[in-house]
């Protein structure tokens, strides 16, 4: 079963802010307290925090920036 392809925008952003916002807090957790257990707990508060504020934002500029560079560039759009 699938979804409607509406739906593949907000796909989209879910999935891509999960991914970055959890490398970036990866990144900056472990690079300020090295890989401890502590340090795991810490990334996942810091992930949880950037990704529930990050998802809206995502979901809602996405649209904007496909708009913008499809105005900047001859490519079909997406």
């Amino acid at each position: 079963m699938k979804l409607p392809g509406s739906w593949a925008p907000t796909i989209y952003g879910v999935i891509q802010s999960a991914v970055t916002t959890a490398l970036a807090t990866a990144i900056a957790t472990f690079h300020i307290a090295g890989l401890h257990l502590s340090a795991v707990f810490g990334w996942l508060t810091a992930w949880a925090i950037a990704w529930s504020t990050m998802l809206p934002i995502v979901i809602l500029v996405s649209p904007l920036i496909r708009k913008a560079v499809d105005a900047m560039t001859d490519q079909p759009k997406i």
